[in-house]
């Protein structure tokens, strides 16, 4: 009797990919390598992919790449992004900007490969929020990352003074973010609503020659300056102390 030989399957790797001009000095030969073997890639947006695969290696044919398109419309037929690897070839996962399944759609992907047995392979790579929370100064043993706020006033408000009393019970550090170009108005709120002795650091264009990150309370930032931030991607980091 002859038995089929079960085909051994490919791997899932969460490719990193740049956050900001120094970010691009730190390309390693692995990554350089995985690019240059891989084929088949699930990303949010092609054009984007296809500039940093030429980044990485520009010598790489451009027409032999396959691209899987992730995000709101492709959520019917998610299960066939992994074909390939069921048919012992690899793909790359990538994120527009950092890790991918990190403040990013990617994590459904990962799940789905765990489900199917399929080996998930992390690379190392840049971070926005974890270099935020590394340079904040506040408790890196216990933090949230909440990803983003209410837009509504109102309730904005109230999330706020969760995160806070929250930070100040459980001496959790409070990560969030915002879309850019509603910065300005995250950071007005903040002012308002937040406890004058509350810590906030802001971490914005990081890994970029404009890098800018700076922790002190809201009684500070209230006497600071020229604060710009519209439009330029920044992750927020909030922490009360507990009164003695």
């Amino acid at each position: 009797m002859i038995t089929k030989r079960k085909t051994k399957k490919g791997r899932l790797y969460l490719i990193p990919t740049f956050i900001g001009e120094e970010s691009k000095k730190q390309i390693s030969i692995l990554l350089k390598n995985l690019i240059n073997d891989t084929n088949y890639y699930i990303v949010e947006k092609e054009k984007n992919a296809r500039r940093f695969i030429k980044y990485i290696c520009p010598e790489k044919n451009q027409n032999s790449i396959f691209f899987y398109i992730l995000n709101k419309h492709s959520e019917s037929y998610l299960n066939t992004f992994l074909t390939p690897c069921l048919k012992g070839l690899n793909i790359g996962l990538m994120s527009d900007a950092g890790c991918p399944a990190i403040a990013d759609p990617g994590s459904i992907i990962v799940k789905l490969a765990h489900e199917k047995k399929i080996k998930v392979v992390p690379i190392i790579g840049p971070s926005s929020i974890l270099l935020a929370m590394m340079s904040s100064g506040f408790n890196g043993q216990n933090f949230a990352f909440n990803g983003y706020l209410p837009i509504n006033k109102n309730e904005l408000k109230i999330k706020l003074k969760k995160l806070e009393t929250k930070s100040q019970l459980e001496n959790q550090t409070q990560i969030f973010i915002e879309t850019p170009y509603r910065n300005t108005k995250l950071f007005k709120s903040m002012m308002e609503i937040l406890n004058p002795n509350t810590e906030l650091c802001i971490a914005s264009n990081l890994s970029m020659e404009n890098e800018f990150i700076l922790t002190c309370s809201i009684k500070k930032w209230k006497n600071k300056k020229g604060m710009d931030l519209n439009k330029k991607p920044a992750i927020f980091l909030i922490h009360k102390m507990l009164s003695i």
